[in-house]
């Protein structure tokens, strides 16, 4: 799980983003909606609802696709956004940096749901680790529980280094291109948002 976590992909990028453009805030608030998307596919693999999608290649090629779609769209905007970043032209001062919208929770939600890392390792990796025979909704919220603490660690950890950038990009010319590279690696992500999954139908 710790590997897991700090293997940088779609979330770690994302986390580390929203931080340094909006401020900790926002790393922390995109962190909680990663977090939730987590604990929906704890639950689906407590209800058994897992194996499921593991065994129905439609279901994954959606999920994986509109992942792939919302980390396109976060990309694009991104590149909109920093051309429309006004450039002061007659003053040296930085310029503040953007407020905390409403929209990290709910991005970090939606790139959680999508994300392959998160579904491969929810479908595939963890219901190895609990035996059947057990009690398997109490294994499911042990393990549950540790791996989103670890996880909240290691995304806290990302957010104070994006926060730590915040400075940095308060000047205009800065962060339009920031933004732009910001842009690029999400759309980059998105089209290489393809993993390899043996189905147990194949």
């Amino acid at each position: 799980t710790t590997l897991v976590s700090l293997a940088p992909g779609p979330n770690v990028m994302f986390i580390m983003s929203q931080a340094a453009l909006r401020g900790h805030r926002a790393g922390i608030m995109a962190g909680f909606g990663i977090q939730v998307a987590n604990v929906v596919y704890f639950a689906l693999t407590a209800l058994g609802l897992a194996g499921l999608i593991a065994t129905s290649p439609l279901a994954f090629f959606i999920l994986k696709w509109l992942g792939a779609g919302y980390l396109a769209l976060i990309g694009t905007l991104a590149l909109i956004r920093s051309f429309k970043t006004h450039v002061p032209l007659d003053t040296d001062q930085p310029a503040p940096v953007i407020a905390v919208g409403r929209g990290a929770f709910f991005d970090g939600l939606m790139l959680g749901l999508g994300n392959p890392k998160t579904i491969i390792w929810f479908i595939t990796l963890l219901p190895q680790f609990i035996d059947a025979s057990q009690h398997v909704l109490t294994q499911t919220l042990v393990i549950g529980t540790i791996g989103t603490i670890i996880d909240m660690a290691i995304q806290l950890m990302y957010t104070q280094i994006g926060g730590s950038m915040s400075r940095f990009l308060a000047k205009p010319d800065i962060r339009k291109w920031f933004e732009r590279g910001v842009g690029v690696v999400f759309i980059a992500l998105a089209l290489l948002n393809e993993p390899r999954v043996v189905f147990f139908d194949e």
